[in-house]
């Protein structure tokens, strides 16, 4: 089995900054690809951000130049730098994994989840 535990989100004014972490563990073979999604209420769950094996990154046109994805391999752990944030920012923020679990075997994995508010 594998976990995915987030730590950082909170509460933060407009133009502030917040870093998100994940941390895999468990029955790691390999990690694939590691990333953010975020979901507004009312709102579909969207890709924030995305970090795959080989130092591939990909965003969403509307966090591009605010926010960085990064990742410590040795870790197995993924990072969300948040800069620049807008109250349209605000939402639950998942960490998500694909995970090799061996040979042939891969599974996707989510985090608990966390809020980030940004308000004055």
């Amino acid at each position: 089995q594998v976990q995915l535990v987030e730590s950082g989100g909170g509460l933060v004014q407009p133009g502030g900054s917040l870093r998100l972490s994940c941390a895999a563990s468990g029955s790691i073979f390999s990690i694939n690809a590691m990333g953010w999604y975020r979901q507004a209420p009312g709102k579909q769950r969207e890709l924030v951000a995305l970090s795959i094996s080989g130092g591939n990154t990909d965003y969403a046109n509307s966090v591009k130049g605010r926010f960085t994805i990064s990742r410590d391999s040795a870790k197995n752990t993924v990072y969300l730098q948040m800069s620049g944030l807008k109250s349209e920012d605000t939402a639950v923020y998942y960490c998500k994994a694909h995970v090799q679990l061996g040979p042939g075997r891969m599974s996707v994995y989510w985090g608990q989840g966390g809020q980030v508010t940004a308000s004055s």
